[in-house]
């Protein structure tokens, strides 16, 4: 399995992991590491390709129902594990529980404290950042923003997202700040560059340390899944957990 994690250094206390579409059994147009049941795959291929990322983890991952909402799901010694929840982001503070979030375009974005005993997780799709997914997560944890560190994982790239004035208009009403990560083109349509938003939207949280960045799920075909690439396609996983 070819697997990715953030360069965190000196945070041995936290683990990560970002699939890529190699190493596991599904057939196309979903090959091969797919772990999305609800884009038409066969589920048992599916569960199979879960089976093998637990592999990598402490115990199952907490998976989410993904709206495209701002809502962040805590998960506590009360949760239940079995309960597919409708949210975009999760935050723990239990020891050896992955948190996992789906992706294949939009922004996974894993975060942890300094210290390694809070970790979130969340699904960056360009509406839950204009609503303010990021404040939403980063208030869920008691330390301070500036011992936040920060991974932007495998996402659409800047030359790739392209969107209307109407989009730009939602994250200008947001931060003036954010224009600066749109370029419009002859067509008077936007290049939305997803990456610089979510750095922006975690500057202006305070957040400082930012890895991460430099994939695009469009062109790496060989790499990611891409549902603006090829629409009918499976979904990579990003994890985090405390060790």
């Amino acid at each position: 399995m070819n697997v990715l994690s953030a360069p965190w250094k000196n945070l041995h206390t936290v683990g990560t992991l970002s699939t890529t579409r190699e190493g596991g059994v599904s057939k196309a147009p979903f090959r091969s590491l797919n772990v999305g049941l609800h884009v038409g795959d066969n589920k048992g291929h599916v569960l199979k390709n879960r089976s093998l990322l637990n592999e990598h983890t402490p115990k199952p991952a907490v998976w989410l129902n993904q709206v495209h909402s701002a809502d962040v799901v805590i998960v506590d010694k009360h949760f239940d594990v079995n309960e597919q929840r409708d949210a975009d982001a999760l935050y723990t503070q239990l020891l050896n529980q992955p948190l996992a979030i789906m992706t294949a375009d939009c922004l996974p974005i894993l975060l942890t404290s300094s210290d390694g005993r809070e970790v979130a997780a969340i699904h960056g799709g360009w509406r839950g950042l204009e609503q303010g997914i990021v404040k939403n997560v980063l208030e869920c944890f008691s330390a301070k923003y500036e011992n936040i560190h920060a991974w932007l994982g495998p996402a659409i790239g800047p030359s790739q997202f392209e969107v209307g004035a109407e989009v730009l208009e939602l994250f200008e009403k947001r931060s003036p700040l954010l224009t600066s990560a749109f370029t419009l083109q002859a067509n008077n349509k936007y290049l939305a560059d997803i990456y610089a938003i979510a750095r922006i939207l975690l500057s202006q949280c305070c957040i400082k340390n930012i890895t991460g960045g430099e994939y695009c799920t469009v062109t790496q075909h060989d790499l990611f899944f891409s549902y603006r690439r090829d629409s009918k396609t499976g979904r990579m996983a990003s994890l985090i957990w405390r060790k």
